[in-house]
């Protein structure tokens, strides 16, 4: 099993996982020429993988998630209240196979296991995903205000972590952004900062760890070594094992096996 980024952040976002014979992305924020073009870098073509997963509605993650899957006949995995809020927001899914999933019911794509799990984030039904393969379990989680004990239990020993460390605290306040924008990003149903990512990491079962990945970095309100400095810390490691996903180059492969 291995995984791999195309891009973190809130211009876009596209995570792509292999197990076996299949390969899925997780999420679809980047316009499809760009998807195609980051998949190449990897030596992926688009007709190369089985399905998209959808997290939620906001559109750096689910934008172009319809004209991709359309242009290359894959089917779309996303929840009831996300497929309404992409109908309530104009959005046309004419020619896209759409199959909608329970945020806690697992499923497969080929020969990868899928877990939804729900997490608290500002939108009508988001989730986030544990994939595995029987042997490995890799888990991503990239929006979400607030740590849960469903939350914790769900991406507890796995071998892999693709963890949302969004934004520093005294950067996001002491930044230009609005009052109301900066009690979103860092309210129950925002986004994680570093202090709190570390706190969910401390809370989990970390013995199988090979790969922790900080990602949607705020490109205003965060930075590289704050994250990577948070999440060493909780795991007694140098700062620069923990790896990052950035909004230009996501992340190369990185092996399970």
């Amino acid at each position: 099993m291995r995984f791999a980024s195309l891009a973190s952040g809130s211009k876009g976002n596209c995570l792509v996982a292999e197990a076996g014979a299949s390969r899925v992305l997780i999420d679809c924020g980047l316009s499809p020429r760009e998807t195609a073009k980051r998949l190449a870098r990897l030596g992926l073509a688009p007709g190369d993988l089985c399905a998209i997963l959808v997290t939620h509605e906001h559109d750096d993650h689910v934008g172009h998630a319809y004209p991709f899957a359309a242009q290359h006949a894959l089917p779309v995995y996303l929840t009831h209240g996300t497929r309404r809020a992409q109908e309530d927001g104009g959005k046309s899914a004419e020619g896209v196979e759409l199959r909608l999933i329970e945020g806690r019911e697992p499923f497969a794509v080929g020969d990868i296991r899928v877990e939804p799990f729900t997490v608290p984030h500002d939108a009508r039904e988001p989730v986030q995903f544990v994939l595995g393969d029987g042997a490995w379990r890799l888990g991503v989680l990239t929006d979400l205000g607030t740590s849960t004990a469903h939350v914790e239990a769900m991406l507890s020993a796995c071998d892999a972590l693709v963890l949302e460390t969004n934004h520093d605290l005294d950067l996001l306040w002491g930044g230009e952004y609005p009052k109301w924008l900066k009690e979103r990003i860092g309210g129950p149903f925002g986004h994680l900062d570093n202090a709190a990512a570390g706190r969910l990491l401390a809370a989990l079962d970390c013995s199988r760890l090979k790969h922790v990945i900080a990602a949607h970095l705020s490109q205003q309100n965060n930075n590289a070594a704050l994250a990577r400095t948070a999440l060493a810390g909780v795991l007694g490691c140098a700062d620069d094992w923990v790896g990052v996903a950035t909004q230009d180059e996501g992340f190369g492969w990185r092996d399970l096996a």
